[in-house]
């Protein structure tokens, strides 16, 4: 792959979260997210057969940048790991996978909500983490207080992200991108109305241009 994560996340800032068990959707899925511009994708590990989708992806699929979601083992990530992911996301701060990715030289966002947890991540070499749940968390502002003590960390607001308040988000210089299930709505996967999910993705990429 000629990008890296950094430079498709600088040109579409926004990670769509796939929750897909079946693989041949969960194909279907990230192909209507290419098509509406959003080529880095989160496949959350929420089931056992989540990670059969992101391999599916990843097999089906070109010039997409693929990681794993939800990773709350250091087994787990390792697993993922070998099954192709190019970046891994957790809900909370684990050292011995932070360490792991590090070791191994993968992007890894570790979810942070506090001072405390930003400052442990920076402290174990981490300079990107995952801000989440966003909204619950204090949102902007919270951001805000944060990027101004922590001036080298980057983050990746999830968690209450949408295409109304998106534009608020990515206008933070410290906001690396933002993640989201709301382009993924589980009524419109039910349906295989897959052109939805590319409108989505669409107005998410313009949303983001227009704000930087």
């Amino acid at each position: 792959m000629s990008d890296t994560l950094p430079e498709r996340l600088a040109a579409a800032p926004v990670v769509p979260l796939i929750g897909e068990n079946n693989p041949s959707r969960a194909v279907r899925i990230a192909q209507a997210l290419a098509a509406g511009g959003l080529a880095v994708l989160e496949v959350v590990m929420r089931s056992s057969d989540a990670q059969k989708g992101m391999e599916a992806i990843l097999a089906e699929t070109e010039g997409l940048i693929v990681g794993a979601g939800t990773v709350l083992t250091l087994d787990q990530a390792k697993s993922v790991r070998a099954s192709g992911a190019e970046f891994i996301v957790s809900p909370g701060l684990v050292d011995e996978i932070a360490l792991y990715c590090l070791d191994e030289g993968i992007p890894f966002f570790p979810g942070t909500m506090t001072a405390g947890e930003v400052q442990r991540a920076f402290a174990l070499g981490l300079r990107e983490v995952k801000f989440f749940p966003a909204s619950l968390a204090g949102g902007v502002p919270m951001l805000k207080a944060l990027s101004s003590v922590f001036r080298e960390m980057r983050f990746m607001p999830t968690g209450g992200v949408s295409a109304r308040n998106l534009a608020e988000f990515l206008e933070l210089p410290s906001v690396l991108a933002c993640g989201g299930s709301w382009l993924t709505p589980k009524d419109a996967v039910a349906i295989a109305d897959y052109s939805k999910i590319t409108n989505l993705a669409s107005e998410a990429v313009a949303i983001a241009k227009a704000g930087r």
